[in-house]
Parts: structure tokens; sequence; C-alpha cells
């Protein structure tokens, strides 16, 4: 039987009981892409499955629901902090609050990858050539994800960005 038999017959044979164990670990929100992350495992180490492998997937749909939720909790960790700045931003006497204020709400309302591309640069004052080595690429798909990552945040600052008479030039300018 060929590797691509052997992952057929456990997908027929288990897809129902990964599915039903994803759901109570991780809800029926999450649980088909915990399941579709099991079998991608599944699929790449099937050689390495044992003969029964139904308690193996659920092992790795465990593992995977873990990870899920603990980037879940990152990404609340993440969201709240941000909360904070605005909160503290709003607190703020200085001229350019709305301004920070702005940019932190539209900061918050991007994916954590554009996030980490823009804060590894403008924060954390990495060199484009660092921050590819961070996220691991290249340096030339890095200016990619930056550009695109700038240009998504400065979608999400627009309506702010008029009423507080900003722009994203002007906020990174700064």
């Amino acid at each position: 039987m060929t590797d691509a038999e052997r992952f057929t017959t456990i997908y027929d044979a288990h897809h129902r009981q990964v599915y039903a164990y994803a759901v109570t670990r991780a809800g029926r929100e999450h649980a088909d892409d915990v399941v579709a992350d099991t079998f991608l495992v599944a699929w790449r180490r099937v050689g390495e499955m044992p003969a029964a492998p139904l308690p193996w997937l659920l092992g790795v749909a465990r593992n995977v629901a873990r990870s899920r939720f603990r980037d879940e909790v990152r990404q609340t960790a993440i969201a709240a902090e941000l909360r904070t700045w605005i909160r503290e931003a709003d607190d703020d006497v200085a001229e350019h609050v709305t301004d920070r204020a702005a940019v932190l709400i539209a900061l918050g309302s991007l994916s954590e990858d554009d996030r980490e591309v823009l804060t590894l640069t403008a924060w954390h004052g990495l060199s484009a050539r660092d921050a590819a080595r961070v996220v691991g690429c290249s340096t030339a798909t890095f200016f990619v994800r930056l550009h695109r990552a700038r240009k998504r945040l400065q979608d999400a600052i627009s309506p702010a960005g008029r009423r507080a008479g900003i722009t994203f030039a002007e906020e990174y300018s700064r």
C-alpha cells in the first residue's frame, strides 16, 4: 500500500472521530481548522504513524488545539495591551494625542503579521534586513510585506485620520 493509499484509508476511517474530538477541545468554530491541521501533520508523517493511528491522531489534534488556544490568548493579550496604550494616549495632554490614538486603533485592527512587520521597523528600529531575519524571509519579501502592511494601516487609519487631520506619512515621520 502506498503512502497516499494509507493516508486515504486512515482519513476515511478516522475523520469523524478526529472532528468530534476537535469540537470538544476547540469548539465548532475552530474544529474544521484543527482537523485540517491534524491531517496535514498526518500526511507529512504518514510513514511514522503507528498501526493503530487514532490515538496518535487525537494527540496531534490535542496539540493543534492547544497551539490555537495559545495563539488566541496571545492575540487577546496584544489587543488588551493596545487598548491600554489607547487609554494612555487618551489621557495624554500632548498635541498629538489624537494622532497617536488613531494610529493605535488602526494598528489594533490589523493582523498579527502586519503589526509585527510594522512594529519591528517603526518601534523596534530594526533594519529591513534584520526584521526579515526575525520573521524568517528574504529582505525583498520583507519589503513587500512591509509595503502591504503600510497600505493596510493607511486604509485602516484613513477615516480616523481624516477626523484627526493626520496621514500615515505624518505619523511615521515623527
